[in-house]
């Protein structure tokens, strides 16, 4: 039965050593151009940290010399991609991918190496750093999608308005008023044309009475003579209007004014 898995266990890391080496035609190109061009970092830094752990759970299991020389081979050729990207990333990309580095490679490496030796024992400690091996290869092979996400939103975003594109685009506009809206404007018209007919007979009533306040007066002046004659006569009426004369007849004989 050993052989078998012996067996099985070369071939898959002959297969392993492949796939880390699948990389070394884009840095021949990066290097070839002095530029790390649209490419992303993040799956060298994740696959880097990736082996190291698996190196280490190879050293820890017994028996593990397949585990260790593969990954071992894995970690040396992810520390020459990232230290490549490093020198040819533009200044802002060469800081962000090693700020990454440090934090993912030393750190949290460092982190598991210390709390799985000094927490940890036999068995219990083997079965935790296998699940962390196991979690972070899987977060290593999803890595590329970093690149992926972008243009997948964007073709998910681009097919939903070419569907309602198509869904709309012979529809006629329809009005933004609604039926109760347009009811209640008619309702109110008649009032309202009322309203301003009242406001318009009222201005030219006050334009009419402002023109006639304007107008001259025109006096009618009595003769002096019968304006004299009127006034002597009303003062020597005699007391409670008892007198059978008029202002029209004339004054009597002997009569002074």
């Amino acid at each position: 039965m050993a052989a078998p898995s012996v067996f099985v266990g070369i071939v898959g890391n002959f297969i392993s050593i492949l796939v880390f080496a699948s990389p070394i035609t884009t840095f021949l190109r990066i290097v070839k151009k002095k530029s790390t061009m649209n490419y992303e970092g993040l799956p060298y830094v994740t696959t880097l940290l990736s082996t190291s752990l698996w190196t280490y759970y190879g050293l820890l299991k017994p028996g593990g010399l397949l585990v260790v020389t593969v990954n071992g081979a894995g970690s040396v050729m992810q520390v020459v991609y990232v230290v490549l990207f490093l020198i040819y990333a533009p200044t802002k990309t060469r800081i962000k991918i090693a700020k990454l580095a440090g934090g993912l490679n030393i750190g949290m490496f460092g982190a598991v190496f210390l709390v799985t030796l000094l927490a940890f024992h036999g068995s219990l400690r083997l079965l935790i750093t296998g699940c962390i091996c196991a979690a972070l290869t899987v977060g290593m092979y999803a890595a590329p999608m970093a690149a992926m996400i972008p243009n997948a939103t964007g073709f998910i975003l681009g097919t939903a308005q070419l569907i309602l594109y198509s869904m709309y685009r012979n529809r006629k506009p329809t009005s933004t008023i609604s039926k109760q809206a347009s009811a209640d404007l008619e309702a109110r018209a008649p009032a309202g044309h009322a309203v301003g007919q009242l406001e318009l007979a009222a201005g030219e009533q006050q334009k009419s009475l402002q023109r006639v306040s304007s107008l001259p007066l025109k006096r009618t002046a009595l003769p002096r003579q019968t304006s004299l004659t009127m006034i002597v006569k009303s003062l020597s009426l005699p007391p409670y209007g008892n007198s059978n004369w008029s202002l029209d007849e004339p004054l009597g004989k002997g009569e002074t004014y």
